[in-house]
């Protein structure tokens, strides 16, 4: 599927993040973020959503094969993990000292560090 033209959405997901799979057959699993492709609403999610790819032999992989990696999911399936109740949430925005910051609509706690 090719990126959309024009402006790309910003979510409330960012790279680092603790996020939960909430639907899917990875539904449950937690992992950090390791990208987000903003043009295309994925993310890729650390020991979530193994794929088998077939390599030739390279200078990379010189022994070829089958190697397994994370595939990208829509980000609709992942919910972010609050650092202070520890569960699946929905996030807001507020301005904190002229900043953004994302904090929980469970707990109000401040996701972002700083």
């Amino acid at each position: 599927m090719a990126a959309r033209t024009g402006h790309t959405k910003k979510f409330r997901i960012k790279k680092g993040d603790t996020v939960e799979v909430i639907q899917g057959k990875e539904r449950g699993k937690r992992g950090k973020v390791l990208h987000v492709l903003a043009g295309e609403e994925r993310v890729v999610v650390e020991r979530v959503n193994f794929i088998k790819r077939h390599v030739r032999p390279s200078q990379k992989t010189p022994q070829g094969g089958v190697i397994e990696r994370e595939a990208s999911m829509h980000i609709s399936n992942v919910k972010l993990v609050c650092p202070g109740c520890g569960t699946p949430v929905r996030t807001g925005i507020r301005v904190e000292g002229g900043e953004k910051v994302r904090f929980c609509k469970k707990c109000n706690v401040q996701v972002d560090k700083g």
